[in-house]
């Protein structure tokens, strides 16, 4: 008994650490493409307007696009190409995440989140391949992003899936918190490995996270245990196995027969998935913007080369590991969820105007305020895609069906990439205008989203006695 209680429980810190790792890579591959933008068009406007006397005969034959930006992305609408690269992947993603949850629920998460990383990681190396091979199609990388976009959406849902089954609802919040910080140690990762090779072969800026996220897909298929029933096969041969498993499950199913995967209708109906759904949508928003533009704003704004800037955006993502991390331990210790994403949204909005004021006043007010930022950006939007979506996913209406939780979490997530995918686009539109443009936008997004959750923060509590999700725990 004692040994196989021991035994789940390294089991359980084993799966929290590798999927932790598994969900890392994916956010690793996805960031080489906003610190590459600054590297896809330059400012070329010093080789155009510094031409020497004695090299005037010579200027037809000087192309300062081909020495200065990757075409297409020399023209002057090249931040709406850049906007509609974001455009596809997120686009993509968002589609196939409705379908991913719902597939997932049908297969084998192992096997399904390695084919997923496998093919992911393909499509990674191919978009530095372009550099590689100087592809100048921007149908060719457009196809890449979406495609990419669809086999990345077998992450998510099936981490979350996994975890879930790992980890009951004590201290949800907390745990949820520290696992959620993959997404951002794997933006810090991608920005580092991205910046390095960017200006001498921004192909290796793609090709070599696309090799580490293939990797990854491997170790998966050797090493990821879904669900605690499967020590089973690791102890078999043990008398004390059917004592010692049953005590890690998170869900106890009570009828003998296997229950059935649960409908997108369904699913829908479980109280409090639309409405954080839509409060994803606007909160995924401003995460996502930050993601694909910052770099390239930092760029514009504080006049930093390309690798400079990357390395400076990771500090947005730092403080989105302390964010998430913090909206996790309140919401644990108030029991109210939907509270602590309010609080954190509004505080958000004005901070991020706070930042497109200060960034204009140099590199110490900046640091300070991308940290800030990123914290109250991030952690509405991390509290919502882990403790909120696992405690929808075995809401006390689905009667103890674990086979839930996939499906519920792409509804969540992919209503989110919704957001995911306009954001960047608006930003690509907007920043013509001129980037206070954006914050405003920014700005008027996370003030949506607190209105989505605020009428039910007023209604919430009319149940004593239940855990209601956007609430949290009413007593008596």
């Amino acid at each position: 008994m004692v040994f196989c209680v021991c035994m789940t429980c390294v089991y359980r810190a084993f799966t929290f650490g590798l999927t932790f790792l598994l969900y890392t890579s994916f956010h690793l591959s996805r960031k080489p493409i906003s610190i590459v933008k600054s590297e896809l068009h330059k400012n070329c406007s010093h080789v155009m307007e510094a031409p020497s006397e004695s090299s005037s005969s010579q200027q037809p034959v000087l192309h300062p696009e081909l020495d200065c930006s990757w075409k297409p992305f020399d023209r002057n609408n090249y931040k709406q190409l850049l906007g509609a690269m974001d455009y596809s992947f997120l686009c993509a993603y968002a589609i196939g995440m409705y379908l991913s949850g719902i597939i997932g629920e049908r297969l084998p998460i192992r096997l399904y989140l390695t084919v997923g990383m496998l093919t992911s990681g393909l499509f990674t190396c191919l978009f530095g391949l372009g550099y590689v091979y100087d592809v100048h199609s921007l149908g060719f990388y457009i196809f890449v992003q979406v495609a990419n976009g669809l086999v990345q959406t077998t992450g998510w849902p099936s981490v979350v899936t996994c975890i879930g089954n790992w980890f009951g609802k004590g201290r949800r919040g907390l745990i949820m918190g520290l696992w959620n910080s993959h997404t951002s140690v794997g933006n810090i990762l991608g920005s580092l490995i991205a910046g390095y090779y960017v200006s001498s072969n921004w192909g290796l800026s793609f090709i070599v996270p696309g090799v580490i996220i293939a990797a990854m897909g491997v170790i998966c298929f050797l090493f990821l245990i879904e669900h605690p029933n499967d020590l089973k096969i690791l102890l078999l041969g043990q008398e004390s196995i059917g004592v010692c498993v049953p005590v890690q499950q998170v869900v106890v199913v009570k009828s003998e027969a296997e229950p059935s995967a649960i409908s997108f209708m369904g699913a829908l109906r479980i109280p409090g998935v639309v409405e954080f759904s839509l409060c994803l949508l606007f909160a995924k928003l401003v995460s996502y913007t930050f993601l694909f533009w910052l770099p390239l704003y930092i760029t514009k704004a504080a006049h930093l080369d390309a690798k400079k800037a990357g390395d400076l955006s990771t500090l947005f993502d730092v403080g989105g590991i302390v964010g998430g991390i913090l909206a996790g331990v309140l919401s644990d210790k108030m029991g109210k969820r939907a509270t602590t994403c309010a609080v954190m949204l509004l505080l958000a909005a004005p901070t991020l105007y706070g930042f497109s004021m200060m960034s204009q006043f140099g590199l110490g007010p900046t640091i300070g305020m991308l940290l800030v930022c990123g914290g109250l950006v991030n952690g509405p939007y991390a509290l919502i895609t882990t403790a909120v979506s696992a405690d929808l996913g075995t809401h006390k209406s689905l009667k103890g069906n674990a086979r839930a939780l996939s499906t519920v979490t792409a509804i969540i997530d992919g209503t989110g990439s919704v957001g995911a995918a306009v954001g960047p686009l608006l930003a690509g539109l907007l920043s013509a205008q001129g980037w206070d443009q954006v914050f405003y936008m920014l700005m008027t997004a996370d003030f949506l989203a607190l209105l989505v959750i605020s009428e039910d923060l007023q209604t919430s509590g009319s149940q004593p006695g239940i855990w209601d999700p956007l609430g949290g725990l009413n007593t008596l």
